[in-house]
């Protein structure tokens, strides 16, 4: 038994969130603080998160963690090191040499290779809905490519090759859809599964219809983002997918589950993507400036989605139990509160460096709490397998 167990110890892969999850929410704590200080200290330094810069990162860099952390699964140790290492490598590089041929190919190198081992693994569902994560994916993925051609110099621009702000707009419209997805497929049954054990039937668990019509919605408005025109269009996507988002989550009936946090906080989160989808539709139906809506989603829903789901997973991994309140809920406020602060601070936030550096804090206090935790858990799971 015991050359049995060192034979599986030896041959057990690890777990890609464990390393993807830490290093994404270390590299959020990071960027936006500096991001903000390239701008106000004049000193432009880091040159890669100017401009489009922090969009890039926040993107390309900290979301494809998350979804290399949570797509990926266990993996053989050359293979998981290789894709952290390149990971690490292109964030580095851009932030600091943004530049240089290295610091252009690594991001779209990691995309690519990223999107080769995670894509396959959805092509074995039957009905379309089922299928989509694999494209959406792999659509956010092409992105970060496209985004390399728009922006890199000395390249030959296309007119068919939108501004490197307008894919950062389609690309968050991207990530709006893929949350939306992939949040209802984790909050459903899970609470299904919580008000059963109360005696309470959920009828409306993953809400087929109502997701099918979010998926062609929210999919037609993240192509449309990218192009010049159709605002009125675009904005009138966004806000029809804003209250359907809304009234698929009332059908959960969260309400009912106040025993569960992280389902309550993973709600707040969904709504987020709908107060965001309103905002920036509202903002295109009246021309206005997009940067405040889009950091609702960018900061509401993607950060309390985003340290709910890490913070589940890795309780669920090393207590076998989703986290407690007091784990779930000041983070959710804080990050809620970031969104708020971010988004009073308008279409110029230097003009107004309270609010600016207020957001900015909230998020890099939240990002390096979940970070300490999760390497805290980590190291419960490490010291249990001994």
């Amino acid at each position: 038994m015991i050359l049995n167990k060192s034979r599986n110890e030896r041959t057990r892969k690890p777990q890609a969130f464990w390393l993807f999850f830490p290093a994404a929410s270390l590299l959020a704590a990071i960027t936006v603080p500096l991001s903000v200080w390239a701008v106000w200290s004049g000193t432009g330094f880091p040159a890669g998160l100017l401009g489009a810069g922090h969009g890039h990162e926040l993107i390309f860099g900290f979301a494809l963690a998350l979804i290399a952390g949570y797509t990926l699964g266990p993996q053989p140790a050359t293979v998981l090191y290789q894709l952290v290492g390149l990971w690490l490598a292109a964030r580095v590089s851009w932030i600091f040499i943004p530049d240089t041929l290295l610091g252009q190919l690594l991001g779209p190198a990691f995309a690519l290779l990223l999107a080769w081992h995670v894509v396959p693994r959805f092509n074995a569902a039957k009905k379309w809905r089922n299928r989509m994560v694999g494209p959406l994916i792999l659509l956010i993925c092409l992105l970060a490519v496209v985004f390399w051609l728009s922006a890199a110099p000395g390249i030959p621009k296309s007119s068919w090759i939108p501004d490197p702000f307008k894919l950062m707009h389609s690309a968050i419209t991207g990530l709006l859809l893929l949350m939306t997805f992939m949040g209802g497929r984790i909050i459903a049954p899970a609470v299904a599964g919580t008000l059963e054990k109360k005696g309470i039937a959920l009828e409306a668990r993953v809400q087929p219809r109502i997701e099918g019509i979010l998926i062609v919605v929210l999919g037609c408005a993240v192509f449309l983002m990218a192009l010049p025109i159709a605002n009125a269009v675009t904005g009138s996507l966004l806000v029809i997918g804003s209250g359907l988002i809304t009234l698929r989550t009332l059908r959960w009936k969260l309400w009912l589950c106040p025993e569960r946090p992280d389902l309550l906080v993973l709600g707040v989160g969904y709504l987020w993507l709908a107060v965001g989808a309103a905002a920036i539709g509202l903002a295109l139906l009246r021309d206005t400036a997009l940067a405040p809506a889009l950091h609702l989603i960018t900061i509401g829903a993607l950060g309390v989605l985003s340290t709910s789901v890490m913070l589940r997973l890795a309780w669920q991994r090393s207590y076998r139990k989703p986290p407690a309140a007091s784990e779930v809920f000041p983070i959710a406020a804080i990050l809620s509160s970031s969104a708020v602060s971010r988004f009073y601070a308008g279409e110029s936030p230097f003009a107004e460096p309270s609010l600016l550096w207020l957001s900015t804090s909230l998020w890099a206090l939240a990002y390096l709490w979940v970070t300490a935790r999760l390497c805290i858990l980590g190291r419960h799971v490490r010291n249990r397998g001994k």
